[in-house]
């Protein structure tokens, strides 16, 4: 007789932290013993570096024992469990766990196979699979462990949850079993108010089961609930799904996104290449196409943008779920290619996900982006890609839906691996290019000139761009004949040399020189200049400095050069142009215009920017100490800024680009000088610009260069802003440590005091008090001494608030309420919220609620009157705080949620914890 096999170690973290193994369920000890598994569980597999676990398990500020805790917990564990799967491996530990002993892996393989299954349009196989991954949810996930460890990683379990329950309900109705989920559904909306895609489903659902009216009520209630508890209306799946019901069309729960550009009206040729493209398209009668990806590749100005998006719109039909498009700018000199993360926010956006349920981590972002996907047939189209790292993120993960990028690169890379469908574009056919100019110009001027239309098309290499910039040139002309203008093309022979992967006989510059010679010498110029800047848009400031002129006199040169297509004006006041302008401007200025002028230009053009920036900069936080800037040169226009923080968020991406273009040419003067000036942006702003921490070592790098301490120290702060405002607290207190140091050699009392506010920030997030309360005092006596009274009123408020942070909340009134009176005489409307914000914090420690939340809503409806969003969210979280303590869980409810969606529309770390507060207010089943 076989003996019976031992059964295996089974963890639980969808419920009660619970762990069985050989001799069955294991007793497991308090709080902090069952989080140090379950931070390890969370990350199976994988080292977790000890400084993680201790944060995770104890937060911000965990015991000095804390080493020697967490090794008595490992061995407790490791006996309890009875086998050795818990090792140290240097930086940290990790827990090996089999296949089937994990409840958290079998949820996220069983929604993966559910997601393979509604991309094959398998939804019986999908209800199944997501019913039994579900059923494996016995309650809030990682019950019994920290509260630190719950709000850090409790949401994103929730968030899981939620998103495969609302899969689940689309999956039933899909197999048509809408009556017999209706009492399910309707429980979950109700215990879920502002999900509202489950509203959305509850709506489709009564629906479909003849109970339109009541479908339509749940629309109002919902509106009402919206607007009432959180000030908004619904989203736009709501709003088309009531559209749809009252005009008895059918309905989805999700939006359809019809994002691509107006076909080309002229298009013309290319036959054999839409076949080639066609190729990929289903079967009739098949739902899955033969490949998921294509690749339109290609060199500059043979017509991929065109010819995909003229494609697209002939095969839209096969994807009733939607289009999604984007224009990476893969290949813009201005090397501002944008980022797979922007992207992916953009379709999140387009797909009409609400913005509290966007997570905060591209990878999470990324996944549900994929997910949302998972079960349709969409077609995605990626213009102008330049790698394929650019474009992998940017797949969808089944098959039912296609991919065409567009690259000057073939992207082999995708070939070969993703098993793309390479489709490449060459210059035109005779016969096409042909065609091209008898669409534009009428067959019948083509054919009176047969001989004249052959030059062209030769001269112009058969370049799609050449031949489109020749046929206008031929529309808006019509005296001139074909013969004419060909003798002009041939005399003005040339290359684009500075173009990479062009054709070898491609002939754009003829053809751009007709534009540029027909305008003013002053327009000329103006042009070339511009070649000078890293783009992606120039204003008309910065367009006055480049030149060295007025701006009354730069207006009318712009506006000439846009009647002459050589600039496009993007939005009002700001122009661009096509990257191939681009370059024939970096070559006519380096050909025409002096190196000394050239270099004069450049240097009028950072002038502009850093003394602009560093007017907006004193806007936006007058208490900081002015850094110490030469006179901008002759010709240099700077306006200040009439909104500071927009001017700041619209010239954003120039500004990172001429902060790199300043560094990489020498100028390093002006590179750590922008840079310290965009820091004064973040606080204000609110948002996380991806790349910002690479922009400030950028910055860094610069000061370094130049040896000069004021730089370093400015720069090492600039750092530490973005480290702050990115969550990074002890890296941010790495750099204003250093800054401190050489503010201090220097005898600079003003930036003194500015560094030490900054570290009694972090402080505070990092749980140092007592640190806290010493810079704080020390930023006010450096304050006083040097008779900066905006710091002044800040410091008298930070100095409260680190006495109530200590305990000591009498005297944290008396300082934070003579900070009220001073910002209020000052007009500081952000210092004086952020005054109300610590006294009511004070006063509800001391039990004041009412008073408590009187000063929390003060300071939120002055953050909201002062635009600062991020701070406004602080507040409506400590207001929820407040109102939970006087037992009004309805208003603490309404308050955490607003300040949720406004984190999580600023990307802000701190949205999880939030979130989590939310979470223990919501049961799940």
């Amino acid at each position: 007789m076989s003996e019976t096999p031992p059964r295996p170690v089974r963890y639980r973290l969808l419920g009660p932290i619970e762990v069985s193994g050989p001799d069955g369920a294991v007793r497991l000890g308090g709080p902090k013993q069952r989080s140090v598994l379950a931070a390890l569980l969370l990350n199976a597999g994988r080292v977790v570096p000890d400084e993680q676990l201790f944060s995770l398990v104890w937060g911000a500020a965990p015991p000095a024992t804390v080493r020697g805790q967490v090794q008595v917990y490992v061995s407790e564990l490791r006996k309890l469990i009875g086998a050795p799967v818990i090792t140290r491996r240097a930086p940290g530990y990790v827990i090996e766990v089999g296949p089937g002993e994990l409840d958290l892996h079998e949820f996220d393989e069983a929604l993966e196979h559910a997601q393979h299954d509604l991309g094959a349009r398998r939804v019986e196989d999908a209800a199944r699979r997501l019913r039994e991954a579900l059923d494996l949810w016995r309650g809030p996930a990682l019950g019994g462990v920290t509260q630190s460890l719950l709000d850090r990683e409790g949401p994103p379990l929730a968030e899981k949850r939620l998103s495969a329950l609302e899969d689940y309900f689309d999956a039933e109705l899909a197999a048509g079993r809408h009556r017999s989920v209706v009492a399910g559904l309707r429980q979950e909306a109700e215990e879920h108010p502002f999900r509202e895609r489950l509203q959305a489903l509850l709506m489709l659902v009564l629906h479909r089961c003849g109970r339109t009216p009541e479908a339509l009520e749940v629309y109002t209630a919902v509106r009402s609930r919206l607007i009432d508890e959180l000030g908004v209306e619904p989203g736009p799946l709501l709003r088309e799904t009531q559209v749809r019901l009252l005009r008895d069309e059918p309905v989805d729960t999700a939006p359809v996104p019809r994002q691509l550009p107006g076909d080309v009206p002229q298009f013309a040729g290319r036959m054999r290449d839409l076949a080639r493209l066609d190729a990929v398209l289903p079967l009739e009668g098949d739902s899955r196409p033969s490949v998921s990806v294509a690749v339109v590749s290609g060199g500059a100005g043979v017509g991929k943008s065109a010819f995909a998006v003229h494609w697209a719109h002939r095969a839209c039909r096969h994807f009733p779920d939607g289009q999604l498009y984007v224009n990476l700018r893969g290949f813009d000199p201005g090397a501002c290619a944008m980022s797979p993360a922007e992207a992916v926010r953009r379709f999140l956006d387009a797909l009409a996900v609400p913005a509290q349920r966007i997570p905060v981590s591209v990878e999470a972002q990324t996944s549900l982006y994929r997910s949302l996907l998972a079960d349709k047939r969409v077609l995605v189209v990626l213009d102008n890609a330049r790698d394929a790292d650019q474009v992998r993120p940017l797949l969808p993960g089944s098959p039912g839906s296609i991919t065409v990028v567009t690259s000057r690169n073939q992207l082999a890379g995708l070939v070969a691996v993703e098993g793309a469908a390479p489709v490449s574009l060459d210059l035109l056919s005779d016969s096409d290019a042909r065609e091209l100019l008898e669409r534009r110009l009428g067959a019948d001027r083509v054919a009176a000139e047969p001989d004249a239309v052959a030059q062209i098309n030769t001269l112009c290499a058969r370049l799609p761009l050449a031949l489109a910039i020749v046929a206008a040139r031929a529309a808006t002309n019509p005296g001139f004949t074909l013969t004419e203008l060909a003798t002009e093309l041939r005399t003005a022979r040339g290359r684009l040399d500075a173009f990479e992967g062009d054709d070898d006989t491609s002939d754009v510059r003829a053809v751009f020189s007709w534009s540029y010679h027909a305008v003013s010498g002053d327009a000329a110029r103006l042009f070339r200049f511009l070649g000078l800047h890293p783009g992606p848009h120039i204003t008309v400031a910065a367009a006055a400095s480049l030149l060295g002129i007025d701006v009354r006199r730069v207006r009318p040169l712009l506006a000439e050069l846009t009647r002459a297509h050589l600039v496009t004006e993007r939005a009002p006041g700001r122009y661009a142009f096509h990257d191939l302008l681009r370059a024939y401007a970096i070559e006519l200025t380096h050909e025409e215009d002096p190196e000394a002028e050239r270099t004069a230009a450049v240097r009028r053009m950072f002038d502009h920017y850093v003394h602009t920036a560093h007017a907006g900069a004193a806007a936006l936080a007058p208490q900081r100490q002015p850094v110490m800037l030469a006179a901008p040169g002759p010709g240099v226009t700077v306006e200040p800024p009439a909104d500071a923080a927009a001017w700041f968020a619209a010239e954003h991406p120039v500004l990172v680009a001429v902060i790199e273009r300043a560094a990489a040419t020498g100028f390093d003067v002006p590179a750590w000088q922008l840079a310290c000036a965009l820091s004064h942006t973040f606080v204000r702003q609110g948002r996380h610009w991806l790349g910002e921490p690479g922009t400030y070592r950028t910055a860094l790098a610069a000061a370094e260069r130049l040896g000069d301490p004021v730089a370093l120290a400015h720069s090492h702060r600039g750092l530490a802003v973005i480290f702050t405002a990115l969550g990074r607290d002890e890296e941010a207190r790495t750099q204003l440590d250093h800054a401190l140091g050489l503010f201090e050699e220097l005898g600079d009392l003003g930036n003194q005091a500015d560094v030490r506010q900054g570290l009694t920030w972090v402080c505070d997030r990092l749980g140092d008090y007592g640190a806290e309360y010493h810079h704080a005092r020390r930023a006010l006596e450096l304050f006083q001494t040097s008779g900066n009274r905006f710091g002044e009123a800040l410091a008298l408020n930070n100095v409260g608030w680190s006495c109530a942070r200590l305990g000591r909340y009498e005297q944290a009134l008396g300082f934070c309420q003579e900070a009220i009176a001073r910002q209020a005489v000052l007009g500081n409307l952000l210092g004086e919220a952020n005054a109300w914000d610590s006294v009511g914090y004070a006063q509800k420690s001391l039990g004041r609620l009412g008073e408590a939340v009187r000063c929390y809503e003060k300071a939120v409806a002055m953050y909201r009157r002062h635009g600062s969003r991020y701070y406004e969210s602080r507040s409506l979280n400590h207001l929820g705080d407040a109102h939970q303590a006087r037992g009004d869980l309805t208003a603490a409810r309404r308050a955490w949620q607003a300040a949720v969606e406004l984190l999580e529309e600023l990307g802000s770390p701190d949205a999880a914890r939030t979130r989590a507060k939310l979470g223990t207010m919501l049961p799940q089943h």
